[in-house]
């Protein structure tokens, strides 16, 4: 078993759809038939495919093959039809006995050491008791309406009722032999074979209300609604008998106006469109992109003309003399007077170097007070 297990978990590696599918648990009634599809993958369309009874796919007792001939129309317990084109193949059983509730497999023979069956499992449980094909039914008055009440094999001799709900009194039975009931209002018809119809004819308003289809001591609640018969009244046109008919001639074609939501609906697919969306994605980056080197330029441009009116400022006194006798004030902006520094080399070296940068010819000989415009000082040539 363990060996089996893992060869076929090897086999299924390799690709992620090696699987045959189906449908969940079932519970039919004793007597009935079920039809059971199997689904599987494109690559076992060729392979032949089986239905099995047992708990373990191993060991499991097969019951139908598609490579199995089958007698055409003929009434098996077991049937087995593959539909490559499809991909499914099908199961039937047929009058379904308790002894056949248990475990099933409907799988597909890889065959090979290496590659083993892939197959899916299901539980059928036969039951006895009953179900309705539909539990609601409504109609208009004076017409019918039919609802099939169906059961399993242990009550196929008993009698059939149908009843109002919580009025036994009320029930109508069948006939023990023929299995038939009929009143100018009701028909009971049994087949004998898992289910019973009832018709109600000639339906009014107060056969509106639960009732129950019965097989003896199993019921089954059905809901009955009435509505009203929906009449149409003839309209009358009178004619005057001196009007003539006219002529198609006579006849002018006015075509039917434009919908103007059409317009409204055609500018709203064309503005939810992905490739407008983008456009003005596109327009936006642009635009900030534009304001951002607009800005840029003017930032440049000021900066170049304020080292314009440095240079033609320092300019104007021309020169070179003694800086290391020269003294460093910063102006204090809050007073408006000067503070005076003691002298420093650095000091005094880095107005140079920042006077050399505004203009590299540049030479003192007299007495110069010099503005930094960017550190707020003042240097004073003494």
């Amino acid at each position: 078993m363990h060996l089996s297990f893992i060869l076929a978990l090897l086999s299924c590696l390799p690709v992620s759809l090696c699987i045959v599918t189906t449908v969940g648990d079932l519970a039919v009634l004793g007597g009935r038939s079920v039809t059971i599809p199997c689904h599987y993958e494109p690559q076992y369309a060729g392979y032949v495919k089986y239905w099995c009874r047992g708990r373990m796919r191993e060991i499991c007792t097969s019951l139908a093959r598609t490579d199995t001939p089958q007698s055409s129309g003929s009434e098996e317990q077991v049937a087995i039809f593959d539909d490559p084109v499809q991909l499914v193949f099908t199961v039937t059983m047929r009058e379904l006995k308790e002894e056949d509730s248990g475990w099933y497999w409907c799988g597909v023979e890889v065959g090979g050491i290496w590659s083993a069956d892939v197959a899916a499992s299901l539980h059928v449980d036969v039951v006895h008791g009953m179900s309705v094909v539909n539990s609601r039914l409504s109609g208009e008055e004076g017409t019918s309406v039919t609802v099939e009440c169906q059961y399993s094999e242990k009550y196929r001799d008993s009698e059939k009722k149908w009843c109002r709900s919580g009025d036994w009194s009320s029930c109508l039975v069948t006939d023990a032999e023929s299995g038939i009931y009929e009143d100018t209002s009701v028909v009971i018809s049994d087949d004998k074979k898992g289910s019973f119809s009832v018709t109600l004819k000639n339906l009014e308003k107060r056969d509106s209300g639960w009732y129950w289809c019965a097989a003896a001591q199993q019921q089954m609640s059905v809901h009955v609604m009435v509505t009203p018969r929906v009449t149409t009244t003839p309209v009358s046109v009178k004619t005057s008998p001196t009007s003539q008919p006219q002529s198609a001639s006579q006849y002018t074609y006015v075509p039917p106006p434009k919908p103007i939501a059409k317009d409204w609906d055609y500018q709203r697919h064309f503005m939810e469109s992905p490739l407008m969306v983008c456009a003005v994605i596109v327009i936006l980056v642009a635009l900030v992109m534009l304001s951002y080197k607009l800005w840029h330029h003017y930032r440049k441009t000021q900066r170049q003309r304020r080292a314009m009116e440095n240079k033609a400022r320092l300019s104007e006194h021309p020169g070179d003399g003694d800086w290391q006798n020269a003294s460093v004030v910063f102006l204090n902006s809050g007073s408006h007077q000067y503070t005076p520094s003691p002298p420093n080399k650095e000091s005094v070296g880095w107005i140079i170097d920042r006077l050399r940068i505004f203009s590299p010819t540049y030479t003192s000989q007299n007495n110069l007070v010099l503005v930094d415009q960017i550190n707020n000082c003042v240097c004073v040539h003494v």
